[in-house]
């Protein structure tokens, strides 16, 4: 199984963020949308090894 990471900026500080978890395919992109809907930007779904 690959893994995945989501990495964004925070809409109200603009802070850099990155999930502190990994992601299968769908669940990163499932994360994606949730972050669009709260107004994140710059977000990003960045393949990592496993125990990254």
């Amino acid at each position: 199984m690959d893994n995945y990471r989501v990495t964004w900026v925070r809409a109200r500080d603009s802070r850099p963020m990155v999930s502190a978890v990994s992601y299968d395919q769908p669940s990163a992109e499932h994360r994606k949308a949730d972050l669009e809907a709260e107004g994140a930007t710059d977000i990003k779904i960045v393949k990592v090894q496993p125990g990254e």
